[in-house]
């Protein structure tokens, strides 16, 4: 209901509470809620959803006649049955139309196979690539040189090679390229002069006194049938043979 005006404005009726009534945020933050599946609160235990779905829109054709249709007694769960019959056709078309005839095949070969006839050798050509018979030609052998040091069935002359001109002890040697006193290794002295003498620093042996005495590793002992009475050793020898007399033992 709208009150009457006061001055230039008319009064309304309030549309709600404000902010400036609570002292707490109250009504400003929205907690999430307990039920549902989306936005639920996660402090809290949510317990299994099951989605409700429509009901399925009418199929245009329907799955099965039903009594609506009327069925033919010859339509089976098969097919329809029919009675037996021959199936009359054109004849069949064959792919190859020229086949080969009696002048196409030679029986003159055959005949030795059916009759007896005398033995025929055949005169074959000879092969072209026939490698025993292929021997070495006069452009397949190399004579041996005559000149030269390294002749092989004649008499050689000194032979003397020429070689350039030395440059030692000439104006063209280079004087600076020669090894100097720092190129050599120091010479040991005892290789030209009497060698002193020379001692090597062992360790400090302890000699043996009343407190040392010789343990069990310091003594081999061997074989202690050197010593001591030897127990009887039996070998392992061959099997004795099927056709050998069996032992007899001496009875009183």
């Amino acid at each position: 209901m709208e009150g009457p005006w006061v001055g230039t404005w008319r009064p309304h009726p309030r549309r709600g509470p404000i902010l400036a009534e609570y002292t707490t945020p109250g009504p400003k933050y929205g907690l999430p809620g307990l039920t549902g599946h989306m936005a639920h609160d996660p402090t809290k235990d949510r317990a299994p959803a099951y989605s409700f779905r429509g009901t399925k829109a009418p199929s245009a054709a329907t799955c099965s006649p039903g009594p609506r249709y009327f069925i033919e007694s010859s339509i089976t769960k098969t097919g329809k049955q029919v009675a037996p019959s021959a199936l009359v056709t054109a004849r069949p078309k064959s792919k190859i139309l020229v086949t080969p005839g009696p002048s196409d095949y030679t029986t003159d070969p055959a005949n030795k196979h059916v009759y007896y006839t005398a033995p025929a050798n055949s005169l074959a050509s000879r092969p072209k690539d026939l490698k025993g018979s292929r021997t070495p030609g006069p452009g397949d052998y190399t004579l041996p040189r005559v000149l030269g040091p390294h002749t092989a069935y004649t008499h050689a002359e000194p032979c003397y090679s020429m070689m350039g001109k030395s440059k030692y002890q000439s104006c063209f040697q280079d004087l600076a390229k020669t090894p100097g006193p720092a190129a050599f290794a120091k010479v040991d002295l005892d290789l030209y002069k009497t060698r002193a003498p020379k001692f090597s620093m062992g360790l400090k042996t302890k000699l043996a006194g009343k407190d040392r005495f010789p343990g069990p590793a310091d003594y081999n002992t061997g074989k202690l049938s050197v010593t001591k009475t030897r127990d009887p050793a039996f070998s392992f020898g061959l099997r004795h043979s099927l056709y050998k007399a069996s032992l007899v033992p001496e009875t009183h």
